[in-house]
C-alpha cells in the first residue's frame, strides 16, 4: 500500500527566511544587552525595501538595525515603525502569565536520529547540500513512499540545471540517509527553467510565513503561532520549544515510535489550560514539568541571543539547543 509523504525546505536566502532572520537578529541584539527585553518584531521586505514594525521594550542601547538588515538583506531602503509593548499585555506578563492565548504542538519520532519525520530531514539535508555550492535563494522538496525517496524537486537561483542535477545525484549517492532510502527517484530540477532573479529582487518576504518548514513538516499539526522575532516571554515560542522537549523526553522514556504534545494557554494566566501527551496513540496527562512561562524560560535557559540560527533551517533537530537535549 502506497504511503506518500512530502516535505519541503527553503534556503536561508529565501525572502521569507531573510525576514525571519532579521527579526531574530534584532531580538538577539537586544537580548545580548538586556536578557529581559520584550521583543515582538515583524519584517516584510522586497524589491529594495524592508519594513520593520512591532514592539520593543528594552534597556538595550545603540542597536544598529540598519547594519543587521544590510548584513542579511543587502543594501535596501529601511522603514522602521517600532513601539513599546502594550501596557495591558505587559501587565499580564509581569505577573508571570502568558502574553497571549495559544496552542503549541510538540512532536518527536524514532524515524531519524534528529527525531523528526524522515521527509523533513531529507528535504532539509538536500537543501543544505545544494546551498553549500549555491548560497542563494532556493527550495527543495522530497516525496517518500514507504520510506523510499520517489521524487525530488530542486529549484535554486544561479544554478544551471545540468550542474544542479549532478549535485542532487551526488547527494543521493553520498548522503548516508538519502542512500539508505533511495529508490530510483524522479528528479524535477529547476522545473520552470534556470533562474537568476531571486531573493528580494524577485519576490516579497514576511516573518512567520514558513511555519510548516519551521516546525515538523505538513503531516504534523502546528499550533499556528510564528516563532521568529518573539522573545521567550511569548509562549508561541517558548512553549513550542518546551513541547518539543517533552516529546523527546517521552519518546526516549517509553521507547516509543512517535509522540505528540499539546499545550495551550490563556492570556494573563501562568498555568496551561491543556497539557497532554499522546504516546503511540495513547493519551496521557503531562506531569513533572514546570509549564509556567517563567518555568519554561528558566528550564531551557531561553534569555540568550541564540535565535537567529533557528530562523535559517527550522527550529528543531539540532542537538545543541536545550529543547533538543
Amino acid at each position: 500500500m502506497s504511503k506518500l509523504k512530502t516535505a519541503e525546505s527553503v534556503s536561508p536566502k529565501h525572502p521569507d527566511k531573510i525576514c525571519d532572520q532579521i527579526s531574530d537578529a534584532i531580538l538577539d541584539a537586544h537580548l545580548a544587552q538586556d536578557p529581559m527585553s520584550r521583543v515582538a518584531v515583524e519584517v516584510t521586505g522586497g524589491h529594495g525595501t524592508v519594513f520593520i514594525t512591532g514592539e520593543i521594550t528594552s534597556t538595550a542601547i545603540n542597536i544598529n538595525i540598519n547594519k543587521i538588515v544590510n548584513r542579511l538583506a543587502g543594501k535596501v531602503k529601511l522603514i522602521k515603525h517600532i513601539a513599546h509593548q502594550s501596557p495591558e499585555i505587559s501587565h499580564g506578563v509581569d505577573r508571570g502569565g502568558a502574553g497571549d492565548q495559544g496552542i503549541m504542538v510538540g512532536y518527536a519520532t524514532d524515524e531519524t536520529e534528529q527525531m523528526l519525520p524522515l521527509e523533513v530531514v531529507l528535504s532539509r539535508q538536500l537543501n543544505q547540500f545544494i546551498f553549500a555550492k549555491f548560497p542563494f535563494d532556493g527550495k527543495t522538496q522530497v516525496t517518500i513512499d514507504n520510506h523510499k525517496i520517489v521524487s525530488i524537486v530542486a529549484s535554486f537561483q544561479h544554478a544551471p540545471k545540468s550542474e544542479l542535477k549532478k549535485i542532487v545525484e551526488k547527494w543521493l549517492s553520498t548522503d548516508k540517509l538519502a542512500t539508505k532510502h533511495h529508490d530510483k527517484a524522479q528528479l524535477y530540477i529547476n522545473p520552470a527553467g534556470d533562474w537568476n532573479l531571486g531573493g528580494f529582487d524577485a519576490d516579497a518576504g514576511l516573518t512567520g510565513r514558513k511555519l510548516v518548514v519551521d516546525n515538523y513538516g505538513p503531516r504534523i499539526p502546528i499550533g499556528g503561532g510564528a516563532f521568529s522575532g518573539k522573545d521567550p516571554s511569548k509562549v508561541d515560542r517558548s512553549a513550542a520549544y518546551m513541547a518539543r522537549k517533552i516529546a523527546i523526553d517521552y519518546l526516549k522514556k517509553h521507547k516509543a515510535h512517535e509522540v505528540f504534545v499539546y499545550l495551550s494557554y490563556a492570556i494573563g494566566f501562568d498555568q496551561p489550560i491543556e497539557a497532554t501527551v499522546i504516546i503511540d496513540e495513547q493519551q496521557h496527562i503531562i506531569q513533572g514539568y514546570d509549564l509556567t512561562p517563567k518555568g519554561i524560560i528558566a528550564f531551557l535557559n531561553l534569555r540568550q541571543p541564540i535565535y537567529e540560527r533557528t530562523a535559517r533551517y527550522g527550529h528543531f533537530g539540532y542537538s545543541d539547543f536545550n529543547w533538543e537535549k
